[in-house]
């Protein structure tokens, strides 16, 4: 007979064990609830490939905020979604006067102040007439004449009162010129949380529709990661590391939990993970035709997230998760 001394299952006996011994723990201060931000007032329509997620006008948008914040959702990040008519070749609608990311900054803040912490994607591919993340010239992205347009960006929002701005278009050493434009400026406090581990993925499809940004030509391999590449993301997070960031990036999430772990091994700073719109969009799809349970589906995600390493979940079920109680 075997020696049955050790038995694991005397930990998994009652629901009360289980939840006293697990090792990844969530905890709903961890949460960041994206918003997509569109000109105009009023404004609140689904966008189809995401159920449940809208474009807001700030108005709505600060309504919003409000009510989430009443769940206890206090982080959002925010994306901004031009009128076609202002995109330009160098994205300069991003930082103009009238950006619509910086005055849902000031709303928010204004609103809500210390209470809500406000995060701020920074990236030209909405802005811009050729869908891409930086400037194209002669057919390629020119990675080094980006980096000024993506620090003006990041200093609008700054000026506007963001809490963390959060470079996503991966061009080489634009953490450092955000850095050094936002201290020149007398914004040393204002924090960078680097997308440094952005892999180019059949993952964002509804967020192209969501944020109306699909290249027009080409696609994004030539500066965002290669999937098949696991040792690089050591390599780019370091980088961004050397050059100020404060809390670290891996996006997606999901298929990339080896990656997250490399990364949490690899360096102290905070590290959030990106849930991305194609993982949510598949599990909304699926729950709707009964074919999974959606709440343990999430969790069970969020729970591998955690396990993984992250700190932060940047997650478009947040609101329907804290709305319905599932932690």
């Amino acid at each position: 007979m075997h020696d049955l001394t050790s038995r694991p299952r005397r930990l998994r006996t009652t629901s009360a064990i289980r939840d006293l011994v697990a090792e990844a723990r969530l905890d709903r201060r961890m949460f960041v609830q994206p918003h997509f931000v569109v000109p105009g007032a009023g404004i609140s329509e689904p966008i189809e490939a995401m159920p449940g997620i809208e474009h807001q006008s700030v108005d709505r948008l600060v309504e919003t905020v409000a009510a989430d914040l009443e769940l206890g959702i206090r982080a959002v990040l925010l994306f901004g979604i031009p009128e076609e008519e202002a995109k330009a070749s160098d994205g300069r609608a991003a930082y103009s006067g009238d950006a619509v990311v910086p005055a849902a900054i000031s709303a928010l803040k204004g609103r809500f102040g210390e209470g809500l912490a406000v995060m701020t994607d920074v990236c030209l591919c909405a802005y811009t007439d050729h869908g891409h993340c930086g400037l194209v010239r002669n057919g390629r992205i020119d990675n080094d004449a980006t980096l000024p347009h993506l620090a003006r960006m990041a200093l609008a929002h700054a000026r506007a009162g963001a809490d963390v701005v959060a470079p996503s278009d991966m061009m080489d050493g634009r953490i450092g010129a955000i850095r050094e434009a936002l201290d020149d400026d007398g914004f040393a406090e204002t924090a960078i949380m680097s997308y440094s581990v952005k892999y180019a993925s059949a993952y964002y499809g509804p967020f192209r529709e969501a944020a109306h940004s699909a290249p027009a030509q080409g696609d994004r391999r030539s500066y965002q990661m290669d999937a098949r590449n696991r040792r690089e993301a050591v390599l780019e997070a370091g980088l961004d590391v050397d050059e100020g960031a404060d809390i670290l990036m891996v996006k997606p999430a999901l298929a990339y939990l080896d990656v997250v772990a490399d990364i949490r091994e690899s360096f102290p700073q905070p590290l959030a993970v990106y849930n991305v719109s194609g993982e949510f969009s598949m599990v909304k799809a699926a729950a709707a035709r009964g074919w999974v349970d959606e709440r343990a589906l999430v969790l069970e995600n969020w729970h591998a997230f955690r396990r993984a390493g992250a700190d932060i979940i940047i997650t478009y079920h947040a609101r329907q998760a804290f709305a319905e109680d599932w932690l």
